[in-house]
C-alpha cells in the first residue's frame, strides 16, 4: 500500500490581519447608527465579570421560543458617566475634522489625573465659548459629545477617568447641538436614559492578551510527527522558491491577543441600579462587589475582567427584533470561585 497524500484546509482565520497589538486597551468607534431619535448612541462601563441566569426565550423563530433555558450573561459594571464637552464636526476630502469644542467649566476633581485642567475657567467665558462655538453650526457635519468615567464608583483600584466621544442620534445639526447643550448643563447622564431592557447593542472591546505565541496555539496548525526535520510545532514549508518571500497567508508566530473586537447583536437583558442583587458571594473574581447601576448582557463578550467596554446602539439590526426583554426567572449569585 502506497504512502497516501492527505489535504486539510487552511487553519485559522485570514479575516483580522495584521495581528498586532491594539494602540489602546480602550476600543474604538469608528461608525455611528444613523437614528432620528434625539439621544446617545453609546455607553461604557467596566467588565465585572459573569454568571447565569434562566430565562424565558421570546427570541423570533427560535425553536426554544416559549420555553425555560439556562443562559450565560456577562455583568458591566456601568456608573453614570460624567458629560464634559461638546465637540463639532466638519467635512473635508480627507473625512470628519474637528471644528471646535467646549468643555463645561465645572469639571470633575479627577479629571485632572487625565488632562491638564485649564485655570481661570469660569461660567462667563464658559457661555462666550458655547455661543462661539454656536456661530459655527453652519460649517458643522455632526455633534458629538465628551464623556468621562468615574471608576471612583466601581471595585476597581484605580480613580483616572477614561475620556472618550460618543454621537449623537438626530435628523439635523442644530437639533443634536441643543439636546447636546441640555445634556451638558445636567453634567451625568446614566444608562436607563441611552438604552432600554430588550434591546440589540454592538459591543466594542480589546481581547485578552496572551503575548508571544507560536503557530500551533495562534493558528492552530497541526503539530507534525516526531520525525520531522528541524520542528515540530511550525509549518512544514513556508512557501515556493518564488515568490521571493514569506507570504501573510503562511502561520507564523507572532502576537496573540489584545486587538480589538466588534460583536453584533448582544441583547441587553437587564439594567438595574442595586449592583447587590446581581454579585455573587465573595463578589466577582479578581473584581469585586458591583455597587451601583449594572447592565446584562447576554452571552460572553471580548475583553479582561476590568476593562472599559463600549456599548452602542446596532449599527446593523436584526430583521427581526424582540417584542419586549426575555422574562428572567432566576439570576445565579452563588460564588464563581
Amino acid at each position: 500500500m502506497g504512502h497516501r497524500k492527505f489535504h486539510a484546509p487552511k487553519h485559522g482565520s485570514l479575516a483580522y490581519l495584521p495581528r498586532k497589538r491594539a494602540s489602546r486597551h480602550i476600543g474604538r468607534i469608528r461608525n455611528w447608527p444613523s437614528v432620528n431619535e434625539l439621544s446617545l448612541l453609546g455607553f461604557a462601563g467596566y467588565k465585572a465579570g459573569m454568571t447565569h441566569v434562566v430565562l424565558v426565550d421570546n427570541t423570533p423563530h427560535s425553536p426554544y421560543y416559549g420555553h425555560e433555558r439556562i443562559r450565560a450573561v456577562t455583568v458591566l459594571d456601568v456608573p453614570p458617566l460624567n458629560v464634559i464637552g461638546i465637540r463639532l464636526y466638519k467635512n473635508t476630502t480627507s473625512g470628519l475634522q474637528v471644528l471646535g469644542e467646549v468643555w463645561h467649566y465645572e469639571l470633575p476633581k479627577d479629571l485632572n489625573r487625565a488632562v491638564t485642567v485649564p485655570k481661570n475657567y469660569d461660567e462667563t467665558l464658559f457661555e462666550d465659548k458655547i455661543n462661539a462655538l454656536e456661530s459655527m453650526l453652519e460649517k458643522a457635519a455632526d455633534v458629538r459629545l465628551i464623556l468621562a468615567t468615574q471608576p471612583r464608583l466601581t471595585a476597581l483600584p484605580k480613580k483616572k477617568p477614561d475620556i472618550f466621544e460618543v454621537a449623537l442620534g438626530g435628523s439635523d445639526v442644530k437639533s443634536k447641538f441643543d439636546y447636546a447643550k441640555s445634556i451638558l448643563n445636567e453634567k451625568n447622564i446614566s444608562v436607563d436614559k441611552v438604552f432600554s431592557e430588550g434591546e440589540y447593542v454592538d459591543v466594542i472591546a480589546i481581547t485578552k492578551g496572551h503575548g508571544f505565541q507560536g503557530p500551533v496555539k495562534r493558528w492552530g496548525i497541526r503539530i507534525l510527527q516526531h520525525k520531522s526535520r528541524k520542528t515540530k510545532r511550525g509549518v512544514g514549508a513556508i512557501g515556493p522558491w518564488h515568490p521571493h518571500r514569506v507570504m501573510y497567508t503562511v502561520p507564523r508566530a507572532g502576537q496573540m491577543g489584545l486587538f480589538q473586537r466588534t460583536e453584533y447583536h448582544k441583547i441587553l437583558l437587564k439594567i438595574g441600579s442595586v449592583g447587590e442583587e446581581i454579585t455573587p458571594a465573595g463578589g466577582f473574581p479578581h473584581y469585586g462587589v458591583v455597587r451601583g447601576n449594572y447592565v446584562l448582557l447576554l452571552g460572553s463578550i471580548p475583553g479582561s475582567v476590568g476593562n472599559l467596554i463600549k456599548i452602542r446602539k446596532s449599527i446593523r439590526p436584526p430583521r427581526y427584533s424582540l417584542e419586549s426583554a426575555p422574562q428572567l426567572l432566576y439570576i445565579s449569585t452563588t460564588s464563581k470561585m
